[in-house]
């Protein structure tokens, strides 16, 4: 059996070789190309769980682990769960998009034993439900956290949300909590933490 690989953090000045010659082209230059558009549905919910990160006193010198049971887990053992949405797509829209946010359970693969639990639950302390909700696709800017809003809930008040296991709009966010800045989303994750 193969151990799980460990990757460790770029720099992006990687080069990409070829018969132990450089090419001309750097790891950084595949960013560029794959992951500049921060309104795509999957970078931006990368690049949400990053601004979470940033927030809170998560660790930033491991990579990411895409396959964890949660998204984020701060120095101080609280696990989040982060969603994103936004009003705005990369692509052509008639309409604003419809915010709501999966809150699905999940089972859970476990990267020390490689086996994977059905028993779907919900696995984090904290869901952070992250609403990109500029409007105007002229100015609209994800690295401006003046654009951003966020919902914090606990997991005990997802669990016991009535209306459906599976997804919640924003009315109904609106209705449980108020949105927090970018300044206050670590405080509003360590209160609701003690709501569990």
């Amino acid at each position: 059996m193969l151990d799980k690989l460990q990757a460790t953090l770029k720099t992006g000045i990687e080069p990409l070789t070829s018969n132990g010659k450089r090419l001309g082209f750097s790891l950084l230059d595949f960013w560029q190309w794959s992951v500049s558009d921060i309104l795509s549905n999957a970078t931006r919910g990368r690049f949400a769980e990053f601004i979470v990160a940033t927030a809170t006193n998560v660790e930033r010198t491991k990579v990411r682990d895409e396959w964890d049971a949660y998204d984020l887990e701060t120095l101080d053992g609280i696990k989040i769960e982060v969603k994103s949405a936004a009003y705005l797509q990369s692509w052509f829209q008639k309409s604003f998009s419809s915010i709501s946010f999966s809150i699905r359970a999940t089972g859970n693969w476990d990267a020390a034993t490689n086996r994977f639990q059905a028993s779907e639950k919900r696995r984090a302390d904290v869901y952070v439900f992250c609403l990109l909700h500029h409007q105007d696709k002229q100015t609209v800017d994800p690295l401006n956290m003046d654009q951003w809003e966020f919902y914090v809930l606990s997991t005990k008040e997802v669990n016991e949300y009535p209306r459906s296991r599976h997804s919640i709009t924003l009315k109904s966010l609106r209705g449980m909590t108020q949105p927090v800045s970018y300044a206050h989303l670590y405080e509003a994750i360590k209160v609701k933490n003690k709501l569990n």
